[in-house]
């Protein structure tokens, strides 16, 4: 599909590496990247910050350094993909408790300043072991520096060409129009990419939280269609496929509510009827939206988990299914 009006065609089902590197073992994470290369996914997602928050003492660069090490084995790896990393989601220091859980009310991010951006690409970029990416995030909205300084910087980065592409993520709608309105006013290179959580359910009503898309930003993006939604936990952890998680599971919690359980029942009956997964139904739906069109965002952590949402590819649903599932609700 093409992303935003680029003209650049990337893979209808990304690949998060999040996990490579630190849960996810070298050997399992080459397993994964072969398989999606060979069958003929090219959209590789990481982070300068993948991933510290798992166990004391990783850096949050382990992602980066594995594909490095990945692409370096050859074969034309880096030229064959459309590679996507992220800056400003780093943190300041990790903080962890007592017992070893990262104590997210002391996290202070990296920011979107101009030198972090600058450094911030630099060093991707020799741990992925490439001279450019294709698209670059600001990983985390940055209130606090102004948007002009953080636009300028990443033009320049674009022009230096270390990035083809710039993307923004966790981010409101109103702040992503005050984006685009100044890279109009200035001439500096606009995002064509917007990477927020996004799934089959629906966030429950009052809930503040700016990483998930919401009416409002779903009806922005219609309107919008140079801008690509690239949806991070699609499946939410799997939920969809095991009911013990639909209550009490912490990925469940901004969705919990009467119109999430109809949508439960709704996937599940049509994923019986279907001979699939709700998980794989979910994906499947997701792949067929087109107003606004969008890339689901994988991030398995074993090998069985990615074989596991590979069939939604080949999952049809025709318009009466399509219907149904977009009907359910409270």
């Amino acid at each position: 599909m093409e992303l935003g009006r680029t003209g650049e065609q990337v893979s209808q089902l990304a690949l998060g590496c999040m996990q490579m590197g630190t849960t996810t073992d070298e050997a399992t994470s080459y397993r994964m990247l072969d398989h999606y290369l060979d069958s003929g996914g090219a959209f590789l997602d990481t982070a300068n910050c993948y991933a510290w928050w798992y166990r004391e003492g990783d850096t949050g660069h382990e992602s980066e350094q594995l594909l490095g090490r990945w692409f370096a084995q050859g074969g034309g790896r880096r030229d064959r993909v459309f590679l996507a990393t992220k800056v400003g989601g780093m943190v300041e220091e990790p903080a962890f408790d007592a017992q070893g859980r990262v104590d997210w009310g002391r996290v202070r991010y990296e920011g979107a300043a101009a030198q972090t951006l600058r450094r911030g690409i630099d060093e991707s970029l020799r741990r992925l072991g490439t001279d450019h990416v294709d698209l670059y995030y600001v990983h985390v909205d940055d209130r606090a520096t102004p948007l002009e300084e953080t636009l300028e910087a990443l033009t320049g980065i674009v022009r230096a060409g270390k990035a083809r592409y710039i993307g923004w993520s966790n981010v409101r709608t109103w702040r992503l129009e005050r984006i685009r309105q100044l890279c109009d006013r200035y001439g500096w290179v606009a995002p064509v990419a917007l990477q927020q959580q996004h799934s089959y359910l629906r966030r429950r009503a009052g809930l503040a939280n700016a990483s998930i898309v919401d009416d409002e930003q779903l009806d922005y993006l219609r309107a919008h269609p140079d801008l690509t939604v690239v949806a991070y936990s699609p499946i939410l952890k799997g939920i969809y496929d095991d009911p013990a998680k639909w209550v009490g599971h912490w990925a469940m919690e901004p969705y919990q509510g009467p119109d999430a359980k109809a949508r439960l029942a709704a996937v599940a009956e049509l994923a019986g009827e279907l001979g699939a997964t709700p998980n794989q139904v979910v994906l499947a739906w997701l792949l067929h939206q087109q107003e606004p069109a969008l890339v689901p965002l994988i991030g398995p952590r074993t090998f069985e988990q990615y074989q596991a949402a590979i069939p939604a590819l080949e999952l049809k649903l025709d318009p009466d299914q399509l219907a149904r599932l977009d009907a359910a609700g409270a």
